[in-house]
């Protein structure tokens, strides 16, 4: 679709990290756009440099993973600006889950597919009968990642198990709004190539209570600058893409009509391979075997 001034961009996980940079990229394409976040401080200070830089903008409090928020939100968004063009269900978590998997709390699991899960499909029902309705061109833009959506890092398995969910969902709605006839597109997002510098990392800080942790952890939540400081003692440098790069590559990939928005990346395409060779080959998963610690 080409994106115009005045168009409606509605952004999940808006108040920092990749959410607020598509939201600034969207904003300076001249789309007005609306930020939704669970993080209400965040969210209205993201809000006001927005408007402050000239942006129409909408800033809603949602708790993606409450159904009845969500659909409060595209109301919110249909009474305001009477239209959405671009959807990006982009709101994610980490769970903080440690162990093996079998020594999970079942909270962790819950509060993952929450946010990670439903709040994409809570968004999709939300958002897209109503474009679709509308007759115009869209797009609908879902936040996965590589560790899940490409293969899993096990040490990660609950957020891996939530990205691989992504990808099935957004690869269900495209095929959907095919037969649908629908002008609206959809894609799957893996940011990167690289780390990104997110509040992912911290995710804990905005953890509800109906999924609080029922043990104390047995470490300490650990953040990006602690886990970046630790790999440089180990003599390993750590490479981030830019949160804006990524925003470009929404763009770019919304006007492209492109399902993967995959950027280049040699390490990605080794998982790909890797892992498509054991399905064909129906052979174990070896490309796992280098994240399986003793």
């Amino acid at each position: 679709m080409r994106l115009e001034p005045g168009q409606v961009a509605v952004v999940t996980g808006a108040a920092g990290g990749i959410g607020l940079a598509m939201a600034r990229r969207f904003a300076a394409e001249g789309l007005k756009v609306v930020l939704a976040d669970v993080e209400e401080g965040a969210l209205r200070k993201a809000a006001d440099d927005l408007a402050a830089d000239g942006a129409r903008v909408l800033a809603e409090r949602v708790d993606v993973g409450d159904r009845d928020a969500v659909v409060s939100l595209a109301d919110a968004v249909y009474r305001t600006f009477g239209a959405v063009h671009v959807l990006c269900n982009n709101a994610g978590v980490g769970s903080g889950a440690e162990g093996r998997m079998w020594e999970h709390e079942p909270n962790d699991w819950k509060w993952a597919f929450s946010v990670n899960v439903w709040g994409v499909f809570h968004g999709i029902q939300a958002f897209v009968p109503r474009m679709i309705a509308a007759g115009g061109p869209g797009h609908v833009v879902n936040t996965s990642s590589g560790d899940g959506g490409i293969a899993p890092l096990p040490t990660a398995s609950a957020y891996a198990v939530t990205k691989a969910a992504v990808v099935t969902m957004t690869e269900s709605l495209y095929a959907h709004l095919k037969a649908e006839g629908a002008p609206i597109g959809a894609s799957v997002l893996f940011p990167g190539p690289h780390m990104l510098r997110t509040g992912l990392w911290e995710s804990h800080r905005n953890r509800p209570e109906r999924y609080a942790k029922q043990r104390p952890r047995r470490t300490p939540y650990r953040s990006l600058d602690q886990y970046e400081a630790a790999m440089k003692r180990a003599g390993h440098e750590v490479d981030f893409t830019p949160v804006e790069e990524v925003a470009g590559h929404v763009v770019d990939g919304i006007r492209a009509d492109r399902f993967w928005m995959l950027p280049a990346s040699g390490h990605s395409d080794r998982q790909i391979r890797a892992r498509a060779q054991s399905m064909l080959d129906r052979a174990n998963p070896a490309y796992l075997e280098s994240f399986i610690l003793d």
